[in-house]
């Protein structure tokens, strides 16, 4: 009967945890306003990337899509709020694209990849 009730006890705090674990993280003002900054900050480097002839159009364009990309992807994650996994990603999307204009820069060859 004891094996029983401690059963029913572990149960019952797995059922209880687990919508606790889908709430949506709340993201702090700051943290939100600062990827949308990140993401805007993008498509100005970008623009004067490609407008003082650091990088192709062809690569500008590919940029200016990965960028876009992100923007639709934030615009979609913000409608129901920011899990931590959002914003991971989102951040890691951002590095990433601001990884690839760096290469793009320093590659001299009018090429894109």
């Amino acid at each position: 009967m004891r094996k029983l009730i401690l059963g029913a006890i572990a149960a019952s705090t797995a059922f209880a945890a687990g919508p606790a674990a889908a709430q949506v993280w709340v993201l702090r003002p700051a943290v939100r306003s600062q990827i949308q900054s990140d993401i805007n900050q993008l498509d100005r480097q970008i623009e004067r990337a490609a407008s003082r002839g650091t990088i192709s159009r062809r690569e500008a364009t590919g940029l200016r899509r990965q960028a876009n990309n992100v923007q639709r992807l934030h615009n979609r994650y913000g409608r129901n709020g920011f899990t931590r996994q959002e914003v991971a990603q989102l951040e890691s999307e951002v590095n990433q694209i601001r990884q690839r204009l760096r290469l793009e820069r320093r590659d001299f060859d009018g090429r894109r990849g």
